[in-house]
């Protein structure tokens, strides 16, 4: 008995010690997200143009998506997206990423993802929770700059729009094949139960503060990106 109560308690702390470790994952990647987003629309002339900013249903970002052909480690293919509601940026959903092509990209040690859903097609693949980028959704390289061109129809009749940061350039990139889908671990050691996807990007679910920083870098991108201009 003292042998199987001992071999619970074991058992329970691996798992306590389990847990903590994907929370603490999980809100770093939250800050990174953050940081990324930041970063990206502080550059001067570069940047996601207002114009797609001002559209945006719902926003994406993996920090260091892992290299090799996009055969990502269990951290580096593993992002967050929030989308708008009524009452502003909704709570994080977490979400992993695999498979796929990725342009010109190939051969570098890690990039930083960005993915700006357009409309309410596009928010539903993401709510959906699983979906394949060229496949179930349409995607394209998106317009950089501070403002999209008029000579260039930005939206490009797609639901999503991509980005890359390498090296310090940021571009648009292709991700035709790249499959979308739930992080669980993720959602439960951060929210502390399997909330559904579909309540958290609605807004049913108030965002925890380790999201702040991610909602705010979110919130405040296209004021950025005028201060830099």
């Amino acid at each position: 008995m003292k042998k199987v109560l001992l071999f619970a308690f074991l058992l329970g702390l691996t798992s306590f010690a389990q847990a903590e470790t994907t929370r603490a994952a999980a809100d770093d990647r939250l800050q990174h997200a953050g940081a990324v987003l930041h970063e990206v629309m502080a550059a001067p002339d570069k940047g996601i143009p207002d114009e797609v900013l001002e559209h945006a249903r719902c926003i994406a970002v993996v920090p260091h998506l892992g290299k090799g052909g996009f055969v990502f480690g269990a951290e580096g293919g593993r992002g967050v997206a929030t989308c708008r509601t009524p009452d502003g940026w909704s709570a994080p959903a977490f979400f992993a990423i695999t498979g796929g092509s990725w342009g010109l990209q190939i051969g570098v040690e890690g990039i930083d993802l960005v993915m700006v859903i357009q409309d309410d097609k596009g928010m539903e693949r993401l709510i959906g929770s699983k979906f394949e980028i060229g496949g179930d959704a349409s995607a394209a390289a998106g317009p950089v700059g501070r403002h999209a061109s008029a000579d260039t129809d930005w939206k490009l009749n797609t639901e999503i729009l991509t980005y890359s940061r390498a090296r310090g350039i940021f571009a648009g990139i292709t991700l035709n094949g790249a499959a979308i889908r739930r992080d669980d671990d993720s959602t439960q050691a951060i929210y502390g139960s399997d909330i559904p996807t579909r309540r958290l990007l609605r807004g049913d679910v108030p965002p925890t503060p380790s999201a702040e920083p991610f909602i705010d870098a979110v919130r405040n991108a296209k004021q950025q990106a005028r201060a830099a201009e």
